[in-house]
């Protein structure tokens, strides 16, 4: 069973504490596997290969925009969060599946379930040999050639070559067989945000479902699709909860060690109106 909560748009730095507060508990065996699925104010973070060098971006021009940082324990190099992106965090037990996943399998997993989102609106992609994360193919995005097929323009109309285009990074962080962070796609991302970084080191174009398609859907209904597609690739059944205090009976089911935070961040708590305890 995976428990899935959209937390809606949320800090990062709310949902980093979060992370870490059901990471224990799952550590614990007092949760189920959760699914947490978030937008995020603009904000850039640093995983653990990250180059400090591909923050092109000025530091007083971030604060300016109001862009954040964070230095965090996940893989990867710089990536950038922002409204119009869906972002989910998976927080897994990779033992609790049936076969047992190991680490790469679980990102080709999270690969997949990106691929299948992304048929759903037409768009064709791809895994890159040596690169994490989903790309489209090195063609012209689905809305191009919706365009041209209108116009019967021949090939020669369709512009210049097209370079495959990053829709969706991954990152991960997995400590004694639990998982945490996840990935990012972008739905209708201001792509002109990347500019302030080289997203994930590559000087490959980012894009989005957006420009991809020309549509605009909305976060939840494109996390509809990727909940279904974690239920399908994952082979469990999914239940959705209504707030973060659903997984209160199961955390509660066992005192807890001394390590686990005993209460949910203070703005979480603030923002679901109570001060409940953990445990």
């Amino acid at each position: 069973m995976i428990s899935i909560l959209n937390l809606g748009r949320c800090e990062y730095g709310t949902a980093l504490d979060l992370q870490q507060t059901l990471v224990e508990l799952r550590k614990a065996g007092r949760i189920p596997n959760v699914l947490l699925f978030v937008e995020h104010p603009p904000v850039i973070t640093l995983g653990r290969n990250a180059k400090e060098g591909n923050i092109v971006a000025p530091r007083e021009l971030l604060a300016s925009r109001g862009v954040e940082l964070f230095e965090i324990n996940r893989g990867g190099d710089v990536t950038f969060h922002g409204p119009g992106q869906l972002v989910a965090y998976p927080i897994f037990d990779l033992r609790s599946f049936t076969p047992k996943l190991g680490v790469i399998e679980y990102v080709r997993n999270l690969e997949e379930v990106l691929m299948r989102v992304a048929v759903q609106y037409g768009i064709e992609t791809q895994r890159i040999k040596g690169m994490t994360g989903v790309w489209t193919k090195a063609e012209p995005p689905v809305r191009v050639l919706k365009n041209n097929r209108r116009t019967e323009a021949g090939p020669r109309d369709l512009g210049p070559a097209w370079q495959e285009r990053k829709i969706a990074a991954i990152g991960v962080h997995v400590s004694r067989g639990v998982t945490s962070h996840g990935f990012a796609l972008n739905v209708t991302t201001d792509l002109d945000c990347f500019n302030l970084i080289v997203p994930c080191g590559l000087t490959k174009p980012v894009t989005s479902i957006e420009l991809e398609t020309g549509e605009r859907p909305s976060l939840d209904e494109v996390m509809t699709h990727a909940s279904r597609n974690f239920s399908d690739v994952f082979r469990s059944q999914v239940l959705w909860l209504d707030s973060i205090h659903d997984l209160i009976p199961a955390a509660e089911a066992a005192p807890p060690p001394q390590d686990t935070p005993a209460q949910p961040p203070a703005e979480l708590r603030r923002m679901h109106g109570d001060d409940t305890h953990f445990a």
